[in-house]
C-alpha cells in the first residue's frame, strides 16, 4: 500500500499584515517567512507524516534543492520529482491577517510542465491496493488519474483551485472528490444530478468535515475540534492527506474524518504550511486529550 500523489510543489512567500488590502491599496506587511508549500507537496507531506508511504511525482526548477530536501525530510519519496532547467520551482504569494484568514497568488511554474510520458511510466507500478492523489495545481491530472484508474487504483482528486471543466474531465477516473464547502457548491451548480464518483469528501471550516457515500446514500459527519487558530494555510491539504493516509492503513471513514480533522486543527494552530504539518504521534497525542 502507498500513495502516490502528482501533486504541485511550491515556496511559500508568506506576508503578516493586520488586515488584507482593499483594491489599489497598499500596506507595509509586519513579517515575512518563507517556507515549502503547494498543494501536492502539503499532502504528500501530510500523508507520510500520517505513516503512509508516499511517492511524489511533479516537478521543480533546476534550483532549490532544499524544497526537495524538506520533503524528503519529512519521509516522502522525491525520485518522482523532475529538475527542469528552463523553468523555476511553483511559488505563492500568501497574505495572511490577524485572524488567520488569508489571500494568495500562485505563479505554476515547473508545476504546470510535468511529463505526461514520464507519469505514465511511473503509474505503471502502481497497485490496486495504492491511492493516487491530485489536485488542480499540475497538468497531467487526467492522464495520471486514468493510469491509476486502470491499475485498480484508488483515486482522490482535490478540486481545488476549482475549475468545473477540469472537474468534469478527470470525474470518470476518480473514486472521491475533495472540496471546500464553497467548491462543492459550485460543483454542485454547474453538474447537477448524480455525480460519477464514490464519495464526496467536503470540509466545511470551523463546522467540521462529512463524507457522503454515493454508493450507499450514507453521510458520516465529523465536528471539528475547538482550537485558537494561527494560521489556516494548507489546513484542507493537511485533512485529505491525512484522510488519504488512514484509508490506505485500513481506517474506516468514520476513523479517517476523526484522524484527518485533529490533523488540521492542529496545524491551523501553527503558523506556516508544508513545514507545519503535525506528525502522527503529536495528533495521536491529540486526540488522547481530547479523550481525556
Amino acid at each position: 500500500m502507498a500513495i502516490w500523489n502528482l501533486g504541485s510543489v511550491n515556496i511559500d512567500h508568506v506576508y503578516h499584515l493586520d488586515r488584507l488590502p482593499h483594491p489599489g491599496e497598499t500596506l507595509a506587511a509586519q513579517r515575512y517567512a518563507q517556507g515549502l508549500g503547494g498543494k501536492g507537496a502539503n499532502q504528500s507531506v501530510a500523508a507520510a507524516r500520517a505513516g503512509a508511504v508516499t511517492r511524489h511525482l511533479g516537478a521543480m526548477g533546476a534550483g532549490d534543492a532544499w524544497v526537495a530536501a524538506r520533503l524528503q525530510d519529512s519521509g516522502v519519496d522525491v525520485s518522482g520529482i523532475a529538475r527542469l532547467d528552463d523553468q523555476v520551482t511553483g511559488h505563492a504569494i500568501i497574505l495572511l491577517d490577524r485572524d488567520a484568514e488569508n489571500s494568495i497568488v500562485i505563479h505554476p511554474g515547473a508545476n504546470r510542465a510535468v511529463s505526461e510520458a514520464a507519469l505514465s511510466d511511473a503509474l505503471a507500478a502502481m497497485t490496486p491496493a495504492d491511492t493516487l492523489l491530485l489536485q488542480n495545481e499540475t497538468n497531467g491530472q487526467v492522464a495520471a488519474a486514468r493510469a491509476a484508474a486502470v491499475q485498480g487504483a484508488r483515486v482522490i482528486y482535490s478540486a481545488a483551485p476549482f475549475d468545473l471543466d477540469a472537474v468534469r474531465a478527470v470525474m470518470p477516473h476518480v473514486a472521491i472528490l475533495a472540496m471546500n464547502e464553497g467548491e462543492a457548491e459550485q460543483l454542485f451548480s454547474g453538474v447537477p444530478g448524480d455525480l460519477p464518483v464514490q464519495g464526496l469528501l467536503i470540509t466545511r471550516g470551523a463546522e467540521g468535515a462529512e463524507y457522503r457515500c454515493l454508493t450507499t446514500g450514507q453521510v458520516f459527519s465529523q465536528p471539528s475540534f475547538k482550537v485558537s487558530p494561527v494560521d489556516t494555510t494548507g489546513a484542507g491539504d493537511t485533512f485529505t492527506g491525512y484522510f488519504a493516509a488512514a484509508l490506505d492503513q485500513g481506517a474506516d471513514i468514520a476513523g479517517a474524518l476523526r484522524l484527518a480533522s485533529a490533523a488540521a486543527a492542529l496545524k491551523v494552530t501553527r503558523a506556516g504550511t508544508g513545514d507545519a504539518i503535525p506528525t502522527r504521534a503529536e495528533v495521536d497525542a491529540f486526540l488522547a486529550a481530547q479523550s481525556a
